[in-house]
């Protein structure tokens, strides 16, 4: 490896307790992340890094397959390794993808296409507490591009402004005017996009789409929101744990 190989700042440790595949993998990460390793860039081959870091194959195999794991890059044979879009991975928890995005160390962004207090659609009537309603559509992105295309139905009760959604995420907003949240319920999918959403999200019509649909409550009980969102599939993965009993 020359010295401007994105690889070369990497150091091992061969003393440390930290596995020697998993230093490598986080060195990998941060050229990826730091964007000394763009995306579309291959990695050297695997007996090459090896042979630079004194690791074994298996060592390096196994660090390359957590950053694949990680959603960072991808393996193909004959090919090689590739850096692909950093993926979202998001647990099962009653947040916002802003909230979630920040803690994560990117930098949310978004877009209000739409929002309008408009009176409650027939099949929404008997369902909030309000007669008016907002009506949203946000397009959510990080500095690898737009992730998620976001339509909402929020009680009309509340303050709602383009300003506050562009810089901050909805549970913010509603929490800041004292919004208790307490539980949701919601479904995952999966469907092919539409012409409309492929454009905000910037994939083909017809890309595959990871899809939620969430009720939120407050702690009376009562409706605060419906949410119909759309994900990019390439880039965002949802996460939960599971316990044997």
């Amino acid at each position: 490896m020359s010295a401007s190989d994105p690889l070369g700042d990497i150091v091992i440790d061969k003393r440390s307790p930290v596995p020697l595949y998993h230093q490598l993998a986080t060195g990998i990460e941060a050229a990826i992340r730091g964007g000394q390793l763009p995306v579309g860039a291959y990695l050297t081959n695997e007996i090459e890094i090896a042979s630079h870091f004194g690791l074994s194959r298996p060592t390096v195999r196994q660090a390359i397959g957590e950053l694949v794991n990680a959603g960072l890059v991808t393996r193909q044979r004959g090919v090689g390794t590739r850096v692909v879009n950093p993926s979202i991975t998001r647990p099962i928890a009653l947040t916002s993808l802003f909230d979630d995005l920040q803690q994560g160390g990117q930098a949310p962004v978004t877009e209000v296409v739409k929002l309008r207090l408009v009176t409650a659609p027939a099949d929404l009537r008997d369902q909030f507490d309000t007669a008016k309603v907002w009506e949203l559509e946000r397009v959510r992105s990080t500095a690898d591009g737009p992730l998620a295309w976001m339509h909402n139905w929020v009680t009309g009760d509340k303050a709602l402004t383009v300003d506050g959604l562009t810089h901050d995420g909805l549970y913010a907003q509603l929490r800041a005017q004292g919004v208790a949240l307490d539980t949701a319920v919601q479904r995952v999918g999966a469907e092919n996009a539409s012409r409309a959403v492929a454009r905000y999200l910037d994939v083909r019509s017809g890309a595959a789409l990871v899809t939620l649909h969430r009720q939120t409550y407050g702690v009376d009980g009562a409706l605060i929101e419906i949410g119909d969102h759309k994900y990019r599939a390439d880039r965002y993965f949802i996460e939960s744990t599971i316990r044997a009993e």
